[in-house]
């Protein structure tokens, strides 16, 4: 795809909904040729885009009433959203067809409805705009309007924080994995040293914390997979960790992964939520996508667990490969029959660097928006509630991730997506961020990536951290 405009800037979001509709086209490509002009006054904004397919050319321009914003972010915002408006009216023509998150390419759509509410938007009203202003469908506009409704744990206060510690290592990598986690066996040697600095940046953030009056409402400790870690090692970092919170999650996610001795240890230190994520209940698929276990290894896991009374969230993903609607639906039975409190379901996301994205191994799109279709209403008919929600670039069919629970959400996913809570991140490729509600800003701070680079820089970190969080209170 050629690209070439007046306003540079906006060149990734013109790429970005044209490859919703275009999935296999790339930066590189000679067609399609987008040329694309804009003006900006006082009052109007005029857009015009002239696009050369291999068997067309389109042209569409549309002027618009400028909408009042209050700074230059806000500008920005609305700009790209009309621009985004234009385009996909024309791509939606050119390849009849609408796309089920209309010209929205963002990561966070319940963040578009939020503010829409703040700009005047009656909360009941929520849906209809996001089909009118977006083309949202009125599934998915539906399904935000839930998800709203359930994020009612939301505090807006700034010395109510988050913290979240990353243990960047698995037994094996995933094929669909793009995340920086090492292989256990390769990494085992520096562990033990990653361990050390890690505890020491958690000492840092705790005297952060102590001098800046902040209080920590949730704990998540994420990765990877944390319990590839063995049980003293898990001790002595539960063992730094000891806050009052009613929310303390532990991703165990492997399921060969999780012992009785290491539950014990979970249990000793308060952790309250936990992950035994089984991705699919296909053996075959488990395979190919390179898990080393069984869905009667997570079974077992499953009931392991079940004597600690944790919250138990399994993430599921719709669109792996070679799977069948027969396959997903077997998934999705055995999962309610399992039953646990949170269950996610993922739609596939092929990212530069997987195994997966290379072979180009991936379900057709009108199959993978089934499942997800499929699995979001069955959980809804058995009384499960979405209550956050996140899109990724590359994922299949434009779609998204929604978490649903039974009885208790993760605060955690929710102040984490929402950005209504500051989070001190520790851990290689941990990323902070400190909220400023009242100013509506946020200012990130993100670790360095590789596990050995942070146990060679981990004083420059802490003092990175010290600067972001001392200052501003």
């Amino acid at each position: 795809m050629k690209i070439t405009t007046n306003e540079t800037w906006l060149e990734q979001e013109i790429f970005d909904l044209i490859h919703l509709f275009m999935q296999e086209t790339k930066l590189d490509d000679e067609k399609p040729f987008v040329k694309f002009f804009m003006e900006l006054d006082a009052q109007k904004l005029y857009k015009k885009f002239i696009i050369e397919f291999v068997d067309e050319t389109k042209e569409l321009e549309e002027l618009s009433e400028i909408e009042k914003y209050k700074n230059e972010l806000e500008k920005k915002r609305y700009i790209k959203r009309s621009v985004k408006s234009t385009l996909y009216k024309l791509l939606s023509e050119k390849f009849n067809k609408k796309l089920p998150w209309g010209c929205l390419t963002g990561i966070r759509p319940t963040k578009v409805a939020y503010e829409l509410i703040e700009s005047g938007v009656d909360k009941y009203f929520v849906r209809e705009a996001l089909e009118d202003k977006f083309f949202v469908s009125r599934d998915k506009a539906k399904l935000v309007a839930r998800t709203l409704n359930n994020q009612k744990c939301i505090i807006k206060n700034d010395k109510l924080v988050d913290l979240y510690i990353n243990i960047p290592f698995c037994p094996t990598k995933c094929s669909y994995c793009s995340f920086i986690s090492a292989e256990y066996a390769v990494v085992e040697k520096i562990i033990p040293d990653y361990i050390e600095c890690l505890i020491k940046e958690i000492r840092a953030v705790k005297q952060i914390m102590r001098d800046t009056a902040c209080i920590v409402k949730t704990i998540y400790i994420g990765g990877g997979t944390p319990t590839v870690l063995s049980a003293e090692q898990l001790e002595k970092i539960l063992s730094e960790l000891a806050f009052d919170v009613s929310e303390f999650t532990v991703e165990c996610g492997r399921p060969d992964t999780i012992t009785k001795e290491k539950l014990d240890v979970l249990h000793k230190y308060g952790v309250t939520r936990i992950s035994i994520n089984p991705q699919t209940f296909v053996n075959k698929t488990l395979k190919v996508i390179g898990r080393n276990h069984t869905t009667n290894d997570l079974i077992q896991a499953y009931m392991l667990a079940l004597p600690y009374n944790f919250n138990v969230n399994m993430d599921l993903i719709a669109g792996l490969p070679g799977e069948t609607m027969r396959n997903f639906k077997h998934t999705m039975k055995t999962v309610l029959e399992l039953a646990p409190d949170n269950i996610t379901i993922h739609t596939l996301a092929l990212k530069k660097g997987s195994k997966l994205a290379e072979e180009n191994a991936v379900n057709e799109n009108e199959i993978t928006e089934q499942m997800v279709s499929y699995g979001q209403e069955l959980l809804i008919e058995n009384k499960y509630k979405p209550y956050y929600m996140y899109k990724l670039k590359n994922q299949n069919a434009g779609l998204e991730n929604v978490g649903f629970y039974m009885n208790r959400p993760c605060v955690f996913n929710i102040d984490s997506m929402e950005e209504t809570a500051t989070i001190f991140a520790c851990g290689a490729n941990a990323i902070s961020k400190r909220i400023y509600n009242l100013e509506n800003r946020i200012e990130r701070q993100a670790n360095v990536k590789f596990a050995i680079d942070y146990i060679a820089r981990i004083d420059e970190i802490i003092e990175k951290k010290k600067e972001l969080f001392s200052k501003f209170y």
